[in-house]
């Protein structure tokens, strides 16, 4: 072709050599920002800031169009590359926040895998693992702190200075570090203008630094007693030693902890959908050191699993490292305190109760190697341990383990991954496994060690089921039937001890108009309103809008209402009225909000005070009484009733958890369960505490509806003001994903499809105000779930005012 007068071959000049030494000499921070933002942004620190900024600090930026400040975490600071942006066109960090970083390399690579999984932003993930206290430092104070000068030291030498200007200086040449201006003027006898006139002269140096102004009192320890292990305990204290002493025996072989198909950790590594990989520890851990495995410690109830986590602590503890256990919120009863430090000098416990200031101290003892042990609920997988040697989460299959707000992580996945890129071993206990890990013990994942027995040869509880249809006593509105009467009257003339359980708070769960069959509503929530007898009002148990009782039903105006079912506050005046004299004591949330209250009723009750214990939850686990003799599950039925896949699950775990309350010494014990459904697998199963049986059946269903654990399963809900909005987006959404998981299929391969269900009205369609539609996401990979909704999700983003919250590996379902 022929050229024309408007062609060019000149090549475009290059950098000048000037241009590319400046932008060598560029360092850029990237941002994690608190939104559900997948990537981080990059911005130039200004030379003022680099020597105070690390990786893990809060950073305040400039954001978006109208560069409005916003605060976020730098995830990285590195040299400026061609691969970025024009640093001239890159905005630049405003302030560093933090004087030194909240988080260290290991956790935030631990976090931004959980926003990768449960498909959220790193920088929401970011703020909700450091506590709001430690990112506010409660409980500290700026001081002045002073240090002697050089000119100090040559006039503290010649001698020329007054008494107390000498008094100060001399206690200062005598320290390495400063000390804080008002402890010196204290320890000095003189006033604080005395350091002030000096500071003027040159003669001391002052500096403001922040220093703790909290005092922490930690509460008693429990007397130890020592005690001899049995068969079951020593062969599990065995295993779980060997892990922690590098046996390569106990090593996977050929994958990483959390590699598996059925694993969160399994994510192909395609494109740059994996922002940051962990380490590969396979075939890296030498003998000697900690093995990652995961241990599922299957014992029965008062089989002595505490014991063997302690034991194993223990040892962790001798070699210079710490131990995270986790416990579900309702087990961090002081009894379970008092035990780990009767045993320990250094236990941290982190849990809702605590004050900011009470946690930023925990937090800061337990990242300067102060602490031995870290006891906590859920978020207390995320403390800040140098050393880690080992993780324990007790009761295992607690739904509180799983978060369910953003970001809506399980504790058993992210303290697996982050126990493989540690290289600890992690145990998981329980009597009652969930599906999810008794399944992955049955294929390899985890290794399965079982504690069959009670210790001291104590024998399981018996357990009668009674079926309460035709009992004449249910039938005229009690809360206790014949036989569950009659068998307290016998424990207690036996001075024995009783526990009553019933899994729903307040006098009655619904105000029922009999002419018509409406029930009392809240008005914002699609539940019924419970009445609480002892407030005179009605309360919603989702939203806390109290109502006083109208005096004629809404519906049709009749004025006979009714107050039907039973709740722990009608089962307690019940207990009184029948048992007349007997002291007696209820625990459940309501009775229970009183700082201290959980400790005076359990140690009333243990000491023989009191004879009836009677409550929700709360007291179903992690109770130990030897003279309790008698568990009554008053309404078994209640849990089995909800629409929920795993109904049949938690109704046996709860049962067997209660039941195992008793029983705990040669006085023996029993329980009875009243229900109306005896037939059921999840009741029946109970009598003879056979968890494998029930698991076998429930997971042979589970296997054919393709339902968890043979699958991961996304929750997807809609919410908003308006029903029929909310309808037609999550039509329209259900119909979006449903075209590009076919897609995305076509692509992948079958085995790598997304079946899409839904939608369908959540079972509570209307939550503090707002309608709500639900569909799922179901695939035999979760990454397969994250494709497809990093693939679909601007397309499917609701307009204003609605919502779109994606649970990954739901449990819940309402």
């Amino acid at each position: 072709m022929q050229s024309t007068l408007f062609d060019d071959d000149t090549p475009t000049p290059g950098p000048m050599p000037w241009e590319e030494a400046a932008a060598r000499d560029v360092v850029v921070a990237d941002v994690a920002l608190d939104r559900p933002l997948d990537d981080a942004f990059s911005y130039v620190v200004p030379d003022g800031l680099r020597d105070d900024l690390q990786a893990g600090q809060r950073v305040r930026v400039p954001f978006g169009r109208g560069d409005k400040t916003a605060v976020g975490f730098a995830v990285a600071v590195r040299p400026w590359t061609a691969a970025d942006r024009d640093p001239r066109k890159l905005k630049s960090v405003a302030a560093v926040v933090d004087p030194e970083p909240l988080v260290d390399g290991p956790m935030l690579g631990l976090t931004k895998w959980i926003a990768e999984y449960y498909l959220c932003g790193w920088g929401q993930v970011l703020t909700s693992v450091v506590p709001a206290g430690v990112k506010s430092q409660a409980g500290t104070r700026l001081y002045k702190f002073v240090a002697i000068a050089d000119d100090g030291r040559k006039a503290l030498e010649i001698g020329s200075l007054r008494p107390k200007q000498q008094a100060v200086l001399s206690l200062l040449a005598g320290r390495d570090e400063p000390w804080r201006a008002d402890k010196l003027a204290a320890s000095a006898e003189c006033g604080s203008g005395v350091i002030l006139n000096l500071e003027k002269k040159g003669l001391v140096e002052a500096v403001r630094l922040r220093d703790d102004n909290l005092t922490f009192k930690e509460g008693p320890a429990e007397p130890h007693t020592a005690v001899e292990l049995t068969d079951e305990q020593r062969a599990a204290l065995d295993a779980i030693l060997r892990a922690i002493r590098g046996d390569p025996a106990e090593a996977i072989p050929g994958r990483q902890p959390g590699d598996a198909s059925d694993s969160p950790g399994n994510s192909s590594d395609r494109g740059n959908e994996r922002l940051t990989a962990l380490p590969d520890i396979r075939g890296l851990t030498p003998p000697g050191s900690p093995t990652s495995r995961t241990i599922l410690l299957h014992g029965v109830t008062g089989s002595g699993k505490t014991e063997v986590y302690i034991r194993a602590i223990e040892e962790v503890v001798s070699y210079g490292r710490q131990a995270i256990v986790l416990v579900p919120e309702i087990s961090l009863t002081p009894q379970t305190i008092r035990r780990f430090r009767s045993r320990f000098k250094g236990v941290a416990v982190l849990h809702s109760h605590l004050t900011d200031a009470e946690r930023h101290h925990q937090w800061r003892r337990i990242a300067r190697g102060e602490i031995q042990v870290v006891v906590g609920a859920r978020s207390a997988v995320f403390a800040p341990t140098p050393r880690l040697g080992l993780i324990v989460i007790d009761e295992e299959h607690e739904t509180s383990f799983k978060q369910d707000t953003t970001p809506r992580y399980h504790a058993r996945e992210v303290a697996e991954r982050r126990a493989a890129a540690a290289a600890v071993p992690l145990i998981l206990g329980s009597a009652t496994p969930t599906l999810e890990s008794w399944r992955r013990a049955a294929t390899g994942r985890y290794r399965l060690v079982s504690m069959p027995s009670r210790v001291d040869d104590l024998p399981m509880p018996p357990v009668t089921i009674v079926d309460v249809r035709n009992d004449p006593q249910i039938k005229k509105g009690h809360a206790i039937g014949r036989v569950l009467e009659s068998t307290m009257r016998t424990a207690l003339g036996d001075d024995g001890q009783v526990i009553l359980f019933l899994n729903v708070r307040g006098h009655s769960p619904a105000v029922w108009c009999p002419a018509c069959g409406a029930s009392l509503k809240c008005l914002d929530c699609d539940i019924t309103l419970t009445w609480h007898k002892d407030l005179r009002l009605n309360l919603c148990h989702s939203c806390g809008v109290e109502s006083e009782v109208p005096r004629s039903c809404p519906e049709c105006g009749h004025t006979g209402l009714k107050f039907v079912g039973i709740g722990t506050q009608k089962l307690e005046a019940e207990v009184r009225a029948k048992f007349a004299g007997v002291p007696l004591a209820r625990m459940d949330s309501d009775a229970m909000k009183k700082p201290g209250s959980h400790d005076e009723v359990l140690s009333a009750f243990r000491s023989g005070d009191l004879k009836i214990l009677l409550g929700t939850q709360m007291i179903a686990k992690g109770l130990d009484f030897p003279n309790v003799t008698l568990v009554g599950v008053v309404d078994a039925d209640t849990t089995l009733r909800q629409p929920d896949l795993r109904a049949s699950e938690r109704t046996f775990q709860l049962i067997a958890q209660v039941a195992g309350r008793t029983g705990r010494s040669r006085r023996g014990g029993r329980v009875l369960v009243q229900s109306s459904s005896p037939a059921e697998p999840a009741i029946r199963l109970t009598r003879d505490h056979d968890y494998v049986t029930f698991a076998r059946g429930e997971l042979a269903d589970r296997e054919v509806q393709a339902a968890p654990p043979f699958r991961h399963v996304a929750r997807l809900v809609i919410r908003g003001p308006d029903e029929a909005a909310v309808r037609r987006h999550a039509v329209a959404v259900t119909d979006l994903f449903r075209d590009a998981a076919k897609s995305l299929a076509s692509k992948e391969g079958p085995a790598h499809a997304v079946r899409v269900l839904g939608p369908a009205p959540c079972p509570i369609t209307r939550l503090k105000g707002l309608w709500r539609f639900h569909a799922q996401l179901s695939a035999a990979d979760p990454a397969d779930i994250g494709r497809l909704w990093r693939a679909t999700r601007e397309r499917a983003a609701p307009p204003k005012p609605l919502e779109m919250v994606l649970d990954v590996d739901a449990v819940s379902m309402r």
